[in-house]
């Protein structure tokens, strides 16, 4: 599997990481420990989680519980802790399950980290990442009636100042090791890179946004602020919520997927999705690929992406995905992927 640099913090990571939103809910205990012993053989050292896990549901009872399930994994492990990079995120405004939905501020970080080092049973968070941005954002399919109205620029721009002194203040207390965004812009991202240059806070590493062969929002401005900035993506939902799997296809909605439980999965169940799945699909076919090892073999090949984050709800499925873990596309597949983009782009 391949490594690589985590922004400009000196931190590796291998391009596959666990993504764990279903421990606690669809994932039990055992099964969320039993994954994180096969990703650390399997030869994937990062693991991503955020305070508001699990989610599909996403309940009051509930959140927390993926960080508590990590930490008695950690607690139970304590010599394997240093194997792996240890992500998670602070909630954003209006999550209503922490602190009353208050946004991101200098007065809440201090509070969020040291509940999620409670939780997760560790002396360090490796990635501390601010779940979305207080002003909002144009992911979760936002994208179609998006407009960037409402806000003052220098209100914006101080308050960053203000969480990144506050960011660092735990970097100096040895509880973080380095800053991440997600479900952010490019003006923002900028901004923050600008900011930590000016108030010396921690710079921007990663930015972990929606990413896959279905969306690709990324691809224009993002992909080059990051690249020439050295923020990698962390791309998430890179199988589309498990629509490139092809379990949905026909009208399917198997017992326990995501669409069981989330029928409009999430903005993305519309007519012209599985028109363009089935063109992924059939490429995969042709050239005798698994349609999951594709998919996650051509986010990771991309020339931004820091780590491709993939869910699995069970084992086996993520022994399934590990299988597949050295794929690399020939320049013809490549291609075709290219075409169908061009043919079926933006299918929700």
């Amino acid at each position: 599997m391949d490594m690589k640099p985590l922004g400009r913090t000196g931190i590796v990571v291998s391009d596959l990481c666990l993504g764990t939103m279903t421990f606690g809910t669809q994932t039990s205990e055992a099964g969320a420990h039993r994954q994180m012993e096969l990703a650390l053989a399997g030869g994937i050292n990062f693991v991503d989680a955020a305070e508001m896990y699990p989610v599909n549901p996403i309940s009051a009872e509930t959140v927390g519980r993926t960080e508590e399930i990590l930490g008695n994994w950690n607690a139970a492990n304590p010599s394997r802790r240093g194997d792996y990079v240890l992500a998670t995120k602070h909630s954003g405004a209006g999550f209503v399950h922490a602190r009353n939905g208050a946004p991101i501020s200098k007065e809440t970080i201090p509070e969020a980290i040291e509940g999620s080092l409670r939780r997760l049973r560790t002396d360090v968070i490796d990635l501390y990442q601010f779940h979305w941005p207080n002003r909002g954002s144009y992911m979760f399919r936002q994208n179609w009636d998006y407009a960037p109205l409402g806000h003052n620029r220098n209100e914006i721009v101080d308050e960053m100042r203000e969480n990144l002194v506050a960011l660092q203040a735990q970097v100096d207390k040895g509880n973080i090791r380095a800053f991440g965004l997600s479900n952010e812009s490019a003006w923002g991202t900028a901004q923050w890179l600008r900011a930590s240059d000016e108030v010396g806070g921690p710079r921007v590493a990663s930015i972990q946004n929606e990413y896959s062969l279905l969306c690709r929002l990324f691809d224009t401005d993002l992909a080059e602020l990051c690249l020439l900035e050295d923020v990698g993506l962390l791309s998430f939902s890179p199988l589309a919520a498990g629509f490139l799997t092809g379990k949905y296809q026909g009208g399917a909605i198997p017992e326990g997927s995501r669409m069981a439980l989330v029928p409009n999965m999430g903005g993305r169940k519309t007519d012209r999705v599985y028109d363009a799945v089935a063109a992924y699909l059939d490429i995969a076919q042709r050239h005798g690929l698994d349609p999951v090892h594709m998919s996650l073999a051509w986010c990771c090949s991309r020339p931004f992406m820091g780590s491709t984050i993939f869910g699995a709800t069970t084992v086996a499925q993520l022994e399934h995905i590990l299988a597949g873990k050295d794929l690399k596309l020939s320049s013809e597949v490549m291609a075709e992927i290219s075409a169908a983009h061009r043919a079926f782009p933006m299918p929700y």
